[in-house]
């Protein structure tokens, strides 16, 4: 039925007990307490997920207004309507082929961010119709007259976000001529509207990028290639992932001009090695557009489920404010709403004050101009930078210390970090140390090169623990991956971590393990002895792959080799012979 593996085990609960007998959420509340040991509030999620994802028929009830009555579909039912509505669909094939299309019109002429907004702008215009055919639907069913439904459809109340009849998506492309003009004035009026998508519309000028006949044109082509399939009936996973690949698609581009794309491998990666889970508080000082919290989000639905990953409070801040904007649109097209996001500079004045149980980023990678004068003109300094400023050239850590200063006293952290910082020295090594003397570093991990988009550099991860368990204190965990990669399938230049690399880096994390070549736990003391220098290498080398040699055949070619030196010594000795001879005559 398409539906995840928690949200199918319970339909199968409820459908055991009820069929398509109508119930109350009380009933249900007692079956799911009594089989799956669900609470209230994760009971209102299932139906809620059950009714989204339409397997559950809700009315309200005749006996008390303020409460529902819910009867489920069949099985057959819901394959019949799959079946009736397969044409609607798109697949995740089919939407990439299409955002690939809307690619190639705009090739490097114009900005990414117009296909982005456009595909969040017809994905939600899609959507408010469907929530307002379902309002109107219920309404009906309610008693209302034909007029009282459709006013009552169009409340604020049944739709994530309030756009105006006028605004929304059939309705603006109806003239093509004033496009630039009526989109210009929908971002306005949901900007108002709706404070949430102030930063996605407010940096994004439909006018000004149609001043050119040509852009103007690729305006109205982008439109109506969008206008071709509805979104409403695409899943949130699909969905997202053709959001991301647009990201990644334009990442080799952006590059080059200071954007940076962190691979979602990475970032899987570093979300399996920090585990969060239900109810813990995640943040990314440095959100960009958003990957860190999506991927951690991801991780505790596929671990646990929906009701659950809506329990993980995600949190964001993020300098520049156009990439705030994809990062709002990407966790809506996610389907997360459990996230705050925030603009500002995080090292001078970080937007968020409270402490966090689990901080991943990648912070830009030796960012200039943050030394220690411009750091004291900042926020909360003395509290944040205690180990020492680092020099102008490199705030890499900057950043670490302002994680530290960030986490819970049983708090992970998760950095990708340029390479030299493990072993710079003058200022940063004396932050480096004294963050090694209080036994805060749980890790260290040497990615392989050609990872990122921006640079051939390897990187590196830094896992930080301010309570680390007993038996690893004292100790940093060193894991040598620079050899753990596969060719990237998209980007000829480039490398990936492949699932079975992941999951050997993870388990080496996991068991703190020593393994030949690959990993092992360094005490303190050995490090303070390498001048507190933390470059992977220094402890943990591969072993280079020895070929078998096949002694009876190199000794046969070591035979032939000899008989034919011993022949052409033979002709020298005549030529030289001969040279004498010839001498002798004259």
């Amino acid at each position: 039925m398409m539906l995840p593996r928690w949200l199918e085990r319970r339909y199968g609960v409820l459908w055991e007990e009820f069929g398509e007998r109508e119930f109350r959420f009380e009933e249900a509340k007692r079956v799911l307490l009594e089989q799956m040991e669900d609470d209230e509030e994760q009971v209102n999620a299932i139906l809620n997920e059950l009714k989204k994802r339409g397997v559950l028929e809700v009315k309200a009830d005749p006996e008390d207004a303020r409460k529902k009555i819910y009867r489920l579909k069949s099985r057959e039912k819901i394959v019949s309507q799959l079946l009736l509505f397969n044409e609607e669909k798109l697949t995740r094939g089919e939407l990439e082929a299409l955002l690939k299309r809307a690619a190639d019109l705009i090739r490097t002429r114009v900005d990414y961010t117009f296909i982005l907004v456009l595909l969040f702008y017809k994905r939600i215009c899609d959507k408010w119709k469907k929530e307002y055919e379902e309002a109107y639907r219920e309404a009906l069913q309610d008693g209302l007259s034909k007029e009282e439904a459709e006013k009552e459809a169009k409340s604020t109340a049944y739709h994530d976000f309030d756009i105006p009849e006028e605004y929304l998506w059939d309705n603006l492309r109806k003239n093509p001529a004033e496009l630039p003009e009526r989109f210009s004035s929908a971002m306005k009026a949901l900007a108002e509207k709706n404070p949430d998508l102030r930063d996605v519309f407010e940096n994004i000028d439909f006018i000004q990028f149609t001043q050119s006949r040509e852009n103007a044109e690729i305006l109205r082509q982008l439109v109506e290639l969008f206008s071709s399939r509805s979104l409403h009936n695409v899943s949130p996973d699909i969905l997202g992932d053709a959001y991301e690949w647009i990201l990644r698609y334009f990442a080799p581009q952006k590059a080059k001009e200071g954007e940076v794309y962190t691979p979602r491998e990475v970032i899987k990666l570093m979300v399996e090695i920090l585990d969060p889970i239900p109810h813990e508080r995640v943040y990314d000082p440095a959100c960009g557009s958003g990957g860190m919290l999506i991927v951690a989000y991801k991780h505790v639905e596929e671990e646990r489920g929906k009701s659950e990953a809506d329990k993980l409070f995600l949190y964001g801040e993020e300098i520049n404010p156009k990439t705030l904007a994809l990062a709002r649109m990407n966790l809506y097209i996610h389907e997360i709403k459990n996230a705050q996001l925030r603009q500002g500079d995080t090292l001078l004045r970080p937007k968020f004050k409270e402490k966090f149980d689990v901080i991943i980023t990648n912070p830009p990678w030796n960012q200039k101009g943050y030394d220690e004068k411009t750091l004291k003109k900042g926020e909360f300094w003395k509290e944040r930078f205690k180990y020492g400023f680092p020099a102008k050239q490199s705030a890499d850590w900057a950043w670490i210390q302002h994680l530290i200063a960030s986490a819970k006293e049983k708090g992970r952290i998760g950095v990708v970090i340029d390479n030299g910082a493990l072993f710079r020295g003058g200022k940063e090594k004396v932050i480096r140390s004294g963050v090694i003397e209080d036994d805060l570093i749980e890790c260290v991990v040497l990615l392989p090169e050609k990872l990122f988009y921006n640079t051939g550099a390897p990187g590196a991860i830094i896992i930080l623990n301010m309570d680390k368990p007993e038996e690893r204190r004292n100790k940093i965990l060193f894991i040598n991956a620079s050899r753990e990669y596969e060719q990237h399938p998209e980007v000829r230049k480039l490398n990936r971590l492949g699932d079975k690399h992941i999951e050997k880096i993870v388990e080496a994390y996991r068991k703190f393990a020593e393994i030949e070549g690959f990993s092992r736990p360094v005490p303190v003391e050995e490090i303070k002895e390498n001048d507190y220098n933390l470059n992977v290498t220094l402890y943990v080398f591969p072993e280079e792959d020895e070929e078998p040699i096949d002694v009876s055949s190199e000794w046969k070619e070591l035979q032939k080799l000899e008989t034919e030196l011993e022949k052409l010594e033979e002709k020298i000795k005549n030529h030289l012979h001969e040279l004498e001879y010839l001498k002798d005559e004259e």
